[in-house]
């Protein structure tokens, strides 16, 4: 176990400025910088003491959420993604309680207590955030680790249906607390990462990639290529958009999220199918031309849909290295002209604007639509994230950011346009 300090040393520490150099770090960008994140901190830890005492050492966290910059729907056939952490974060306090068991705070929900005792699967509990926390402290157990019950509270600011990965920053923050409270801070943050998709695969029961919790354990803008999906192959990448004279901006379509599971699914599913039939599980294993040269066959059997999709994976993987290096050779012009061509892909082929059906509700669409009338050439814009009801990515010259704004807010609501910038550090204990 990592040295811990007193609450009341955290506190002290907090108000007397001495952890400000580390705030700024992650904050410095943010509305309220450092002042805002050492109130927010502070906050915290006095609700920690309030529900779980004053006495014994703890330990400050932070995760960043993520914003998917190139790469949509990659990840689950192995491919390459463009991701960065973002200045929205998952905060918390925690320590070890020497008991079998996970006490849970955490803002706008109920507090939980996650029994240790028996860790293993159990589909009555997926789709369970409380099964993510049981499966973290399995695999850190099965690396060798002590890892035991402890307590917690948490807050975030990262903003839920969005995009921006809440639930894979909720895995990173308990891998990192399992982390440092458990493991001596051995495990980097590529290897919590790998444990977060071990549990949202084995004990959530989502078969879902590694490209979200990699982006918040991260920090920063990489570029992750998941041919080995176990030994991902990372290349950071380093990108100033505002000293480029750029904001990046998700907007929120305000769409109805509900019953949308089947429609997600649909993507990996269609995929999967085309690459079955060449022998393969994932696209990434399949050659592009072999598809192209049986297209009558894979119609005849999957339909127009499924190939669309398949082609949608080859365009887009092949685009996010070229976005890559654009990014480092500080090419906007030719980063953005990719980012245009991967919403127009994500829009023709992948067909996740908006759900089959009632063609009333296209509110992504309309996003869509609104950012290419206002951009007028200008910056870039594309679907974000898992699509069909979700959010829309736009790259938006700091010199229009009021305007666009402010039309977007007009349409979609006040506070659907947030404007973020990327965040360096990735997940990490604060103090």
């Amino acid at each position: 176990m990592q040295d811990l300090s007193d609450l009341g040393d955290l506190s002290a520490a907090l108000q007397g400025g001495r952890l400000d150099s580390c705030l700024e770090r992650l904050y410095g960008d943010c509305s309220g910088g450092v002042a805002a994140g050492r109130d927010r901190l502070d906050r915290l830890v006095g609700e920690f003491r309030q529900r779980f005492g004053p006495a014994g050492p703890a330990a400050l966290f932070s995760t960043p959420g993520r914003t998917e910059i190139g790469g949509n729907h990659t990840d689950h056939q192995n491919g390459c993604v463009l991701a960065g952490s973002v200045n929205l974060d998952i905060i918390a306090v925690a320590r070890p309680n020497g008991l079998p068991e996970v006490r849970l705070e955490s803002d706008g929900y109920p507090g939980s207590v996650i029994s240790l005792k028996n860790l293993v699967p159990d589909p009555a509990d997926f789709n369970d955030s409380r099964a993510l926390v049981r499966g973290i402290v399995r695999r850190f157990r099965e690396l060798g680790h002590q890892a035991g019950g402890f307590d917690v509270c948490m807050t975030s600011n990262v903003l839920k249906g969005s995009g921006l990965s809440s639930s894979a920053a909720f895995e990173v923050m308990v891998g990192t607390i399992v982390n440092h409270l458990f493991a001596g801070g051995q495990a980097s943050p590529l290897d919590i990462a790998i444990i977060g998709r071990y549990a949202e695969n084995v004990f959530f029961g989502k078969p879902c990639g590694l490209m979200d919790q990699a982006a918040c354990a991260m920090g920063g803008v990489s570029f992750i290529d998941f041919k080995d999906v176990d030994n991902p192959l990372v290349r950071k990448v380093s990108v100033d958009l505002r000293e480029a004279g750029y904001a990046l901006c998700i907007i929120d379509s305000g769409a109805d999220h509900a019953d949308l599971t089947d429609h997600y699914s649909s993507i990996p599913g269609e995929m999967g199918a085309v690459a079955a039939l060449f022998g393969k599980s994932v696209l990434r294993d399949v050659d592009k031309a072999a598809i192209l040269r049986e297209l009558p066959a894979v119609r005849a059997k999957l339909g127009d849909r499924a190939i669309l999709r398949a082609l949608h994976f080859y365009g887009d993987n092949d685009r996010v290295p070229r976005q890559a290096d654009a990014l480092a050779e500080r090419n906007l012009p030719a980063f953005f002209s990719m980012v245009k061509e991967s919403g127009a892909s994500s829009h023709m082929y992948l067909q996740n604007i908006f759900p089959a059906g009632d063609g009333r509700h296209q509110e992504v669409g309309l996003v869509l639509a609104l950012a290419d009338e206002i951009l007028a050439g200008r910056g870039a814009f594309r679907v974000h994230g898992g699509g069909f009801a979700g959010t829309v990515q736009a790259f938006v010259p700091l010199a229009l950011l009021d305007e666009f704004r402010s039309r977007m807010e007009v349409v979609f609501g006040a506070g659907s346009c947030h404007v973020l910038s990327i965040r360096d550090v990735g997940t990490t204990r604060i103090a």
